[in-house]
């Protein structure tokens, strides 16, 4: 009796998970704003790296995206990239990644466990690029809508083996060579602590001065993940600040500016709240696209750790389309790659997460950069 009760709970447990949550959503009637997208020589060697990470983001949040805001003909920002691929994202012996074993992959080029930040699966410290960049006399940036202690920026400084431990991760980020760092997160750490060494960034307001190279800075707006509002910070609004603040005083720069909602979205199964998110990341690389075409010297690449929530455009319904929720959690499929700027054909095709941290590698030509510090020449 108690097996066939089990069997009976097993099978309405099923029967209530797939029950898949479906949304409308209006068709947008949006004009396309076409950017210029410049040529760039094939031998090329860019300066400036910017990895643009949409967490969450499959081609199908993409898609939905553009429906809501412009309609089936519509370009997004992000559709006028001229090189794209794709990516698997599979994590150490998982074939569903989180977005910190996903993260340890671009950052160190390494498989990981899931929940771990720059360790291997073996919880043996990894070398991020950010560390090796470092020696080359590079600038280094994060920008997140989340904490800036979560799992995507944290991967780029932090090594431990629990994502979780976050007031940890804050106190790695203080000691670490991160130049900037602009996000959530007031509640990890100990701000009299951060002020002793870093200038602290608490209101929207501080993004319109001007910061020398005393100090490194630490931007944090909220006391986790950022709440939406006229008095905090966008995600376009604080890269414009990084770029800003990271270009033309050092060898060179590598930023990671996420959009790290568009994920808890797609937990959330909130298509209203996606859409919102990937506005604000899709303006994000508006501005991106124009610093590359102007700059000539920085290499753009976009791409997601993993698709959240198993989104899929199901059919029209007159001037709204209906969508569908598959799950809360993450699924395996692969993601976009998108790049623009010099070196930018190396990000076309089909590749896996790590090949990111290789691919950048190679297009800086790093074994041939020099050991230096901020300002020195390499040349």
């Amino acid at each position: 009796m108690k097996k066939v009760t089990a069997i009976i709970f097993t099978l309405l447990v099923l029967i209530a998970c797939s029950k898949e949550k479906t949304e409308i959503v209006k068709m947008g009637s949006k004009g396309s704003n076409l950017l210029e997208i410049k040529n760039f020589s094939q031998s090329t060697k860019p300066k400036n790296i910017i990895l643009a990470i949409a967490d969450g983001a499959g081609l199908n949040h993409i898609t939905v995206s553009r429906l809501a805001i412009g309609g089936p003909n519509h370009k997004l920002y992000i559709d006028q990239l001229p090189v794209a691929g794709n990516s698997s994202t599979h994590a150490y012996e998982n074939l569903i990644t989180d977005s910190a074993a996903a993260a340890t992959a671009w950052s160190t080029g390494n498989k990981t466990k899931n929940r771990y930040l720059a360790v291997d699966q073996d919880k043996k410290e990894l070398t991020t690029i950010f560390e090796m960049l470092d020696n080359k006399g590079y600038l280094k940036g994060i920008v997140a809508t989340s904490s800036v202690t979560h799992a995507t920026p944290a991967a780029f400084y932090a090594h431990i083996d629990s994502r979780y431990e976050e007031k940890e991760i804050a106190a790695q980020l203080l000691n670490s060579s991160v130049d900037l760092a602009l996000g959530g997160g007031q509640e990890f750490f100990n701000l009299e602590e951060v002020e002793k060494n870093h200038y602290l960034l608490t209101q929207k307001a501080s993004l319109e001065k001007n910061y020398d190279g005393l100090k490194n800075i630490v931007g944090l707006f909220d006391e986790d993940g950022m709440e939406r509002g006229p008095d905090m910070p966008t995600q376009r609004e604080m890269t414009n600040f990084a770029l800003n603040y990271l270009d033309d005083k050092c060898n060179g720069f590598f930023l990671m500016t996420e959009g790290s909602q568009i994920d808890w979205a797609g937990h959330s199964n909130d298509v209203e709240y996606m859409i919102r998110e990937f506005k604000d990341f899709d303006l994000t690389i508006k501005d991106l696209i124009n610093f590359v075409s102007a700059d000539k010297n920085t290499l753009l690449i976009i791409t997601a750790d993993h698709e959240t929530g198993g989104l899929q455009l199901m059919k029209q319904k007159d001037d709204s389309f209906i969508v569908q929720w598959g799950t809360g959690s993450h699924t395996g499929v692969p993601v976009g790659v998108y790049a623009y700027g010099p070196g930018s054909q190396n990000f076309n095709g089909m590749m896996d997460n790590t090949d990111i941290f290789y691919k950048i590698l190679e297009v800086l030509d790093y074994q041939n950069l020099k050991n230096s510090t901020c300002g020195e020449n390499n040349d």
